[in-house]
């Protein structure tokens, strides 16, 4: 039976690896695997997804899938998403219905939360819609479990601004939920 899977993180938690790994093994076996990735991420090109380790792999952007037919999506044995936190509840929903009425396993990857720990709308849906939930993990600076997407800038951490700025070590850090409330960075930045 096929079920949608949720698999979320904190920035840095190799979410993106993950997903061009569990690719890589179902072409290894044969099998038809379609990466997927939100259309606003465009860091690296919209056709793109690409891990902070190097890997990459061509994909096709999730609008564009909202017009496949079952017909297609039936042609692969599993579908792929990365950058869900980007989706909207309507594609979410469209995804879960791959899996119901298709019997596609659609695999997601993202952030739960903001860098003010609000929920992202795909990530909200998900949570509610999924089969299963992985948390992804990682650690703070400190050794501690790091549950926080922190956005930084010269001055420290950003606590207000717009919900999504696309960026990476640049601009965010992941933090255990201590340090984010002190908006303590440590000393790596």
């Amino acid at each position: 039976m096929a079920k949608l899977y949720f698999y979320y993180g904190v920035m840095g938690s190799s979410k993106t690896a993950n997903a061009l790994m569990v690719h890589y093994n179902y072409h290894e076996r044969g099998k038809k695997a379609l990466l997927v990735k939100a259309d606003i991420d465009v860091r690296d090109g919209s056709n793109i997804i690409k891990s902070r380790i190097g890997l990459n792999h061509e994909c096709e952007l999730l609008s564009n899938i909202l017009n496949y037919s079952n017909s297609q999506i039936k042609k692969y044995d599993c579908i792929i998403v990365d950058e869900i936190q980007f989706a909207t509840k309507k594609e979410v929903d469209f995804l879960s219905d791959i899996v119901d009425v298709c019997e596609v396993p659609v695999m997601c990857y993202g952030l739960r939360a903001d860098f003010k720990n609000e929920p992202f709308e795909g990530s909200e849906r998900l949570i509610i819609l999924a089969d299963e939930i992985h948390e992804v993990k990682t650690v703070c600076w400190c050794g501690s479990k790091a549950t926080c997407n922190a956005r930084y800038n010269e001055n420290g951490i950003v606590r207000e601004g717009e919900q999504i700025e696309l960026g990476a070590n640049d601009k965010y850090i992941a933090l255990c939920r201590k340090h984010y409330k002190e908006g303590n960075i440590g000393n790596e930045k």
